[in-house]
């Protein structure tokens, strides 16, 4: 939580040196020498990776991994607050990731690489992570554009399918993506983890139902098992200029209410040998056939 300055609230276990050093929203620039790991900030740290809700009150997201720290620190490095090293790590660093971390205003802090695999969501911990502000868009903005070609996600529950989701929309240029409550945290760390990085690229929304979408003059074609009032995917020559695509639950697919309000349900011929396609796959299809059809009227 902040106070009106800005600052985090302070939390009864931490120091005045812990609540405005952890996670700063902005810090002059220094060349770090990493600090210890206080016991406050390590308990800080962890709530931030298992509690969505001490996520949202902080505003900001774990990142583990040399890769996607580095990609961060590259493209989007105002929005580390927040290094966390072991000593092997920094021994084995690559050159330009340690330019890249010199060159970056987030505060720097090390620990014991004891205390790091305690801290580590991976099975084989590199040795860093980062601390990440939470990134913020203009849904009204989005929604105005005379083009649009989104998506909207109904009860994903699998981290791992919402990240899959999230990379494959940022790399086709998808304008934006809604998810319904009962979805997985876009902020977990397996989604984030699984999304190699393009969490920061795509604006992410949270919407009950798609009647917002459709307010806005957006047509939902909605992704559904072949029946009779569905239309294969390939027998579809052109959209509209407003396209939301809908995909559902792992388990039960769409809401009846939002396959009634769909102004298309469409399938995607399988072999007979195969049932069903996975939710991420589905999309990834979906959203690629769609974004090279031309545009109605």
């Amino acid at each position: 939580m902040h106070n009106e300055s800005g600052q985090l609230r302070p939390h009864p276990v931490e120091s005045a040196a812990d609540r405005t050093s952890f996670f700063p929203r902005r810090v002059p620039h220094v060349i770090p020498a990493p600090l210890a790991l206080t016991r406050a900030q390590t308990a800080r740290l962890r709530a931030l990776l298992q509690d969505k809700r001490v996520r949202t009150e902080e505003g900001a997201f774990v990142v583990e991994g040399a890769k996607a720290v580095g990609d961060l620190l590259a493209r989007f490095p105002r929005q580390v607050l927040t290094l966390v090293m072991t000593p092997t790590y920094l021994v084995r660093e690559n050159a330009s990731v340690r330019r890249l971390r010199h060159e970056a205003t987030a505060k720097q802090y090390s620990c014991s690489e004891l205390l790091f695999g305690k801290l580590s969501d991976l099975d084989a911990p590199q040795g860093i992570l980062a601390v990440v502000q939470q990134a913020t868009w203009d849904e009204q903005k989005v929604l105005s554009q005379s083009t649009i070609l989104g998506i909207f996600g109904e009860r994903l529950q699998d981290p791992s399918n919402v990240g899959a989701i999230i990379r494959t929309a940022a790399a086709l240029d998808v304008d934006a993506l809604w998810l319904s409550p009962g979805s997985a945290d876009v902020y977990n760390p397996k989604v984030v983890r699984a999304t190699s990085g393009a969490l920061l690229s795509l604006p992410i929304f949270e919407a009950d139902n798609v009647s917002l979408l459709i307010q806005h003059g957006c047509r939902i074609y909605a992704a559904d098992v072949a029946d009779r009032g569905t239309t294969l995917i390939d027998e579809i020559g052109e959209v509209p200029q407003k396209l939301v695509v809908a995909v559902g639950n792992e388990g039960s697919g769409l809401s009846a209410a939002t396959r009634k309000a769909a102004a298309l349900r469409f399938t995607i011929p399988l072999s007979r040998h195969v049932e069903s396609l996975n939710v991420a796959a589905t999309m990834a299809i979906s959203t690629f056939h769609f974004s090279r059809l031309p545009k109605a009227g």
